[in-house]
């Protein structure tokens, strides 16, 4: 048992990776599955019909159980540990990853809304959607690895350059892809 805190990390860090796969590819689903409505019958319906199936098993299968898994190991280290609510970093970490649980809900709101046939979002809307996942995931990485503010404040600033990049790079992808299909 003196080993336990170890084996907690390691599994708190296996569920947050797949806790972020389930995230990524979920919403790269969406993008598929709200880019099929364009299509003429029966492909539509084909297609749609194939992703709510992998939506549905991605979604209660991985990213759900991931999550859920994820907050218990942490919560229960954080008991074993107390220490961290003391610490500015680390709340700040706390505060990211309640923000990070409020994107799954949203994402859980957009995968019923995808199985009712209901489509609200376009695929440009997604991709934007998609990539704040990667800005969670890189503020909490930053916050947690360099346990400062000052580290803190120069990784916000990475962060806006790399937020505005992604953003740069799904317009062009965006522009791209309507010159090909004109």
């Amino acid at each position: 048992m003196e080993n336990l805190h170890g084996y907690l990390k390691a599994l708190h860090i296996i569920f947050i990776v797949t806790w972020f796969a389930g995230l990524f590819y979920i919403v790269r689903l969406f993008i598929y599955h709200t880019e099929a409505e364009t299509k003429p019958e029966p492909e539509k319906s084909i297609l749609q019909n194939q992703y709510k199936i992998m939506e549905k098993r991605l979604w209660y299968g991985i990213t759900w159980p991931s999550m859920i898994i994820t907050l218990i190991l942490g919560s229960w280290m954080l008991w074993e540990n107390s220490a961290f609510l003391y610490q500015a970093y680390f709340v700040l970490k706390l505060c990211f990853v309640g923000g990070l649980v409020l994107y799954h809900i949203q994402c859980h709101v957009i995968f019923k809304q995808l199985q009712n046939n209901i489509i609200k979002h376009t695929s440009f809307k997604l991709r934007l959607w998609n990539e704040l996942a990667t800005l969670f995931l890189v503020a909490i990485v930053f916050l947690i690895v360099l346990k400062s503010n000052s580290g803190f404040i120069w990784g916000t600033l990475g962060l806006v350059v790399f937020a505005v990049t992604l953003m740069l790079a799904v317009k062009i992808y965006k522009r791209n892809r309507e010159r090909k299909e004109k």
